[in-house]
């Protein structure tokens, strides 16, 4: 599908859909239970959908309501289903449901599609290997198969992405002995934040240093039945704030909990930082309109999402603007630096792409036909991008929106984007 998006102003309130970090979380942990665990406003997207699917596969029961999904889990205990388990685009999914598969005593093969098979994951089946399990993948990448099960030990984890340490965290308080995980570094450690705190929930207990760079994990704990409020996603929220906040005259975001531990609420302060003005009001965020924006030096190690549409931010602020430290943003769905500084000149911005980032000088920018790259992230901030743009802007396979945010171009449209697919 092509999206066709001209200049645009917004004005409304928004209601931004349930994280897709906390909803795949939650789907893990549902299968790990002993009980039933409860999902309340869970996003229902591609990926959390390729998830779900997966933990059916597995013998869990899943009960889909209209307002939250009830999961009678298999205590970890898995079904052998003899099926590859396609995990779409979803690479949270496939990470963390690999964790759980490393404690089978079968092997399980996992697959997804194009863009899936470019993710790393040896660093994660290098753990794996190191616990006990046999391990079979070509150049690290799916398809893989793993057949487990690993009972505990210690192991060094590659921190290049927070969702290997995660998928350890889940699945080794289930393994029968203890763990000791040991990183030389960690990048986006909020997500550890958010894994921290599911494992709060679960009443599954981990040790760790203050740089969370080593940990000791007790073996044969249970996870007991729960119940659990999915928080809106930070990440999806990102795409009106910006959007609200160039081409906004008056956009009102719904649904967000400030005190959740999600680290792209840190999004909201770049804005402020360069010059945006938001108002808290009784559940009810407002951006106020025509407050210009100015460039700025921004560290998006914890907040790697933001990158796209931080990138579209500062073609539209005064001056330079600097996204440094993030290296991971390379190896998301796509090159995500590459991409968009790819796609954003063709746009007409002054941009200079960076080994762990990107340098934007702020400016006009003009209509052209981009790529999505099939990157959801991609196509969202490339369709914000069209907003402020003369003309008309084109983007490629934007369906792909759907992986995080199904109704993004229903809501922007109820804003008053002009969005028209071909």
């Amino acid at each position: 599908m092509k999206l066709s998006v001209c200049a645009s102003r917004l004005a409304g309130e928004i209601a931004v859909t349930g994280s897709k970090s906390h909803t795949i979380r939650g789907i893990a942990a549902g299968a790990l239970c002993h009980g039933t665990a409860t999902l309340i406003a869970p996003l229902e997207s591609a990926d959390t959908r390729s998830a779900l699917e997966a933990v059916k596969s597995f013998g869990a029961k899943v009960t889909e309501l209209e307002d939250r999904w009830i999961i009678e889990g298999v205590g970890g205990k898995f079904v052998n289903s003899g099926k590859t388990i396609d995990m779409g685009n979803s690479g949270t999914g496939l990470r963390m449901l690999s964790g759980l598969a490393a404690l089978q005593d079968f092997a399980i093969t996992f697959d997804g599609d194009a863009s899936l098979r470019t993710r790393l994951m040896k660093g994660l089946l290098d753990s794996f290997s190191q616990l006990g399990a046999k391990v079979v993948s070509a150049a690290g990448k799916c398809p893989l198969t793993i057949h487990g099960p690993v009972k505990g030990g210690r192991t060094t984890a590659d921190g290049t992405t927070s969702q290997f340490l995660t998928a350890l965290l889940f699945s080794l308080p289930m393994a029968e002995g203890n763990s000791e995980v040991s990183l030389e570094f960690l990048n986006e450690k909020p997500y550890i934040d958010i894994t921290l705190s599911w494992l709060d929930t679960l009443g599954i207990r981990v040790e760790h240093s203050a740089d969370y760079l080593h940990w000791h994990i007790p073996g044969g704990q249970r996870v007991k039945s729960f119940s659990r409020v999915i928080a809106a996603d930070f990440s999806t929220a990102a795409f009106p704030l910006v959007a609200g906040v160039i081409a906004g005259d008056g956009v009102a975001i719904r649904n967000l909990d400030f005190n959740d531990v999600q680290g792209d609420k840190k999004v909201f302060s770049y804005l402020e930082e360069m010059g945006a003005e938001l108002e808290h009001r009784s559940g009810l965020l407002k951006i106020v309109p025509d407050r210009p924006l100015t460039g700025k030096v921004i560290d998006l190690n914890e907040t790697p999402d933001a990158l796209p549409i931080m990138a579209v931010a500062a073609c539209n602020a005064s001056g330079e603007t600097r996204l440094v430290n993030a290296p991971q943003a390379r190896v998301k769905e796509t090159d995500r630096i590459a991409c968009m500084t790819r796609e954003l000149a063709k746009m007409g911005a002054d941009v200079e792409e960076l080994p762990d980032g990107m340098v934007i000088r702020g400016g006009k920018l003009h209509g052209a036909e981009v790529e999505s790259y099939g990157d959801h992230r991609i196509a969202m901030a490339l369709a914000v991008a069209g907003l402020t743009a003369e003309g008309e802007t084109v983007i490629n396979d934007a369906e792909c929106a759907a992986v995080t945010y199904p109704a993004f171009i229903k809501d922007f449209s109820r804003l008053g984007a002009a969005f028209r697919t071909l």
